[in-house]
């Protein structure tokens, strides 16, 4: 038999209450996308919005996941209590996410302070799921004010995670000097932290001159934020409270300048946009069904009627 089905209502208020089956149950309905996680959002809303997110990304290798692990170990001797979203790349049989991030972390998995959740890309284009912003607010909205998003750091993930993160970390390796001068734009555009990580290998004096050289080279104004660069070795922890210090100083700054309330209100424009689309394209794959629907498709393929014809056609409907 399988596990009783229980109401999102009484999963949020059990997850609420520090039950961490009942959280993990939650995070499974945001990510299954139905009616139920619809429930989950109206719910959360309302009790989130104190959270803090940070993002960690960069390419794979970078040794993202034992920086994230040397992040938590420093966090927890700050006695802060913390969630950690490792968005893995789907696998190819089920969709559902790889574990490496996880079994990476393996070390905090027994610490009531800290809440490890992996999650699919299910193919997302940059590697992000669309249930991430409703999963951090879940976790904002049963206390957890610190969260850590870690991403595989393939295709378009560099700058979508500045859109899911009040505070962007960029992770890079000693000897990337190539790929900052192929990668400025990007990076340029979403790093407010620059980390060189595995600091203790050859070249990392030349790629944090790469780094501030360009830097240097943007359009930043003279008085705006400058992201500073720090050399950490994940494995023994070096730096770490360096690049804590750094977040919380650009936090600072994001909440000071305004930087963050812009920054969370074009999030969740973007969220709201992305949901619409996303109730329009269910839609519209209900629409392309049907007896009419199969003669226009065959006119089409006859050309004795043009696509866009066929699409006002099949539109008129939903327009009157």
């Amino acid at each position: 038999m399988g596990r009783k089905r229980v109401p999102a209502g009484e999963l949020f208020q059990a997850a609420l209450d520090g039950d961490r089956s009942s959280l993990a149950r939650l995070l499974s309905l945001i990510e299954r996308g139905d009616d139920e996680a619809r429930e989950v959002g109206r719910l959360a809303y309302p009790l989130s919005g104190e959270g803090y997110t940070v993002g960690l990304t960069g390419a794979p290798g970078a040794g993202k996941s034992t920086l994230t692990s040397a992040v938590i170990r420093h966090l927890r001797s700050l006695d802060l209590e913390i969630a950690v979203l490792a968005i893995d790349p789907s696998s190819p049989f089920t969709g559902g996410a790889i574990l490496g991030d996880r079994v990476r972390m393996q070390d905090h998995a027994t610490d009531p302070g800290v809440f490890i959740r992996s999650m699919a890309t299910r193919g997302h284009l940059g590697g992000l799921s669309l249930a991430t912003p409703e999963a951090v607010r879940a976790l904002d909205a049963i206390g957890r004010k610190w969260i850590l998003v870690e991403t595989v750091g393939v295709g378009q993930v560099e700058v979508e995670v500045a859109g899911k993160a009040d505070t962007t970390v960029v992770v890079v390796n000693p000897g990337w000097g190539d790929s900052v001068q192929a990668n400025k734009a990007g990076l340029m555009e979403i790093a407010d932290v620059f980390v060189i990580n595995k600091a203790d290998r050859k070249g990392v004096d030349e790629t944090k001159r790469d780094l501030m050289q360009m830097l240097d080279l943007s359009d930043l104004p003279h008085d705006a934020y400058r992201p500073p660069i720090i050399a950490t070795v994940g494995t023994t922890g070096e730096g770490i409270v360096d690049l804590w210090d750094a977040v919380l100083a650009h936090r600072a700054y994001a909440e000071s300048s305004g930087v963050l309330a812009e920054r969370r209100t074009f999030r969740l424009r973007e969220e709201l946009r992305e949901i619409i689309a996303q109730r329009l394209g269910r839609k519209a794959r209900q629409l392309c069904t049907g007896e009419r629907w199969d003669e226009l498709t065959d006119e089409v393929v006859d050309r004795t009627t043009d696509p866009w014809t066929a699409a006002d056609e099949m539109l008129a409907g939903i327009d009157a």
